[in-house]
């Protein structure tokens, strides 16, 4: 995966000096080992995993999700290759632990301090697991970390250029990188950067976006990444909406929930029951004129909507499959039996593997992976005081290399919620972030006035 090469140089040339990172490499590299020898090939998500599959062997821009891990698939190639999709996910999370230990590096941490900073990225079972289904978050994490790490360290329109392109890169590969495009932008105006390296990040960034939406405009007639987001929206507002208070016009009507606000399920079973029905044509602007005038309606309902959700963050345990019979339908748990791929979907995943894809278990590997599982991982709460505490100390030591990953990880946690609804993975994402912030705000600032080997010198 491209990224800047000044952030992926360890510093230093001896190993000694990097000694205590590759003794922690060591479990990290025989967790994934276990993930490869327990659950071959790879793991599956549900109908998202096959979508992903199936927009790989005929890649047209779809309606609700773009298609930049579709393109990787398809990058990989057809046929005996689940399991290299597996392996480069696995291999690409480490190589993103040594990344960001690298810039820990050059900023003055110490060994062991760096390392300690990483090893949420090398050890938490939960990036694991993601790096082992074939589903889009592993390649969003990477990229968008890789994108906020070129832009952490010293800014040359170079640089600039190589965070915008990644960024955007991980924008067409779930939405939500939008929003820390935004984000990384507003952040890098705070270290005045000069015009050239923010106009180079613009549009570096803004050219993977504006190349999917003319390739959708150009297939469906709609310029953007998806046509769902008002779907989504509408997903969020069900579990609060109260038609009697927003008075929908009489068109959007059919999309007024009929179940009690009390008894009222997630917004996912919105988004994909069989509510959506009653609407012919074009279900997303509808549905998001309906969000839309929900929101503005019922504004408090909305935000203490948004903040149950959140609420999950409060937790210690990531999911509640505590029961055999949970783990066995729970996709967020290593899985402890077999469970046959559908006929709908057989065909689709078998065409990629070039025979047979039913995930098998092989013990005793997968076994010592489920143990691990149950402790393995960095608690949610945990998590947020490492944020908290990151975001504090880069304001207090006016550190806007240091804000940056802060602020994104806190988007990526805080947006999904108001957009279209809590799951535990779409936290994910935000851990490698969060580390980096953590490490560089106790850290020196880049360093001002030497001039950069990818360009001139430039402000911090």
């Amino acid at each position: 995966m491209p990224v800047p090469s000044p952030v992926f140089v360890l510093p230093g040339n001896a190993l000694g000096r990097h000694r205590v990172l590759l003794v922690a490499l060591v479990p990290a590299v025989a967790l994934r080992l276990l993930a490869m020898a327990g659950y071959r090939p790879a793991l599956w998500f549900w109908a998202d995993s096959f979508s992903y599959l199936e927009a790989a062997a005929d890649p047209v821009p779809g309606a609700f999700r773009p298609l930049g891990y579709s393109l990787f698939l398809a990058a990989l190639g057809p046929g005996k290759s689940l399991a290299l999709v597996a392996a480069v996910q696995h291999a690409s999370g480490l190589a993103l632990a040594v990344a960001v230990y690298a810039l820990l590096r050059r900023r003055g941490l110490p060994g062991w301090g760096a390392t300690a900073a990483v090893a949420p990225l090398l050890y938490d079972e939960f990036l694991i697991l993601l790096e082992h289904m074939i589903m889009a978050d592993a390649l969003f994490t990477v990229l968008v970390t890789a994108g906020i790490l070129a832009l952490s360290g010293r800014l040359t329109p170079v640089t600039a250029a190589a965070g915008g392109v990644l960024l955007g890169l991980a924008a067409v590969t779930r939405t939500i990188g939008v929003a820390v495009l935004v984000v990384a932008a507003a952040c890098l105006l705070l270290r005045r950067p000069g015009p050239r390296a923010l106009l180079c990040l613009v549009l570096a960034g803004a050219a993977p976006l504006l190349g999917y939406a003319s390739w959708m405009w150009a297939t469906s007639g709609t310029f953007g990444l998806t046509r769902a987001d008002g779907l989504f929206l509408w997903a969020r507002t069900m579990t609060f909406a109260d038609c009697s208070v927003i008075r929908p016009e009489p068109e959007l009507a059919p999309l007024c929930p009929r179940t009690p606000v009390a008894g009222r399920p997630s917004p996912a079973h919105w988004m994909w029951g069989p509510t959506l029905a009653a609407v012919t044509g074009d279900r997303n602007a509808p549905a998001g004129r309906f969000a839309r005038e929900a929101v503005l309606a019922q504004p408090g309902d909305y935000l203490a909507a948004v903040g149950r959700d959140l609420r999950w963050l409060l937790r210690w345990e990531r999911t509640t499959a505590r029961k055999a019979s949970d783990r066995k339908t729970n996709p967020y748990w290593f899985p402890y039996e077999e469970r046959p791929l559908r006929a709908s979907v057989r065909r689709i995943a078998g065409a990629y593997e070039g025979g047979p894809a039913d995930t098998r278990i092989v013990e005793p590997y997968a076994g010592w992976l489920r143990a691990y599982q149950r402790f393995g991982y960095l608690p949610y709460p945990v998590l947020m005081a490492l944020l908290g505490g990151a975001l504090a100390v880069a304001a207090v030591r006016r550190r806007p290399d240091a804000l940056l990953p802060g602020v994104a990880a806190a988007v990526l946690v805080v947006a999904p919620s108001f957009l279209s609804g809590y799951d535990v993975r779409y936290v994910v994402p935000a851990l490698p972030l969060a580390c980096l912030a953590a490490g560089l705000a106790p850290g020196r600032p880049p360093e001002v006035g030497r001039r950069s080997p990818a360009g001139p010198s430039v402000r911090a």
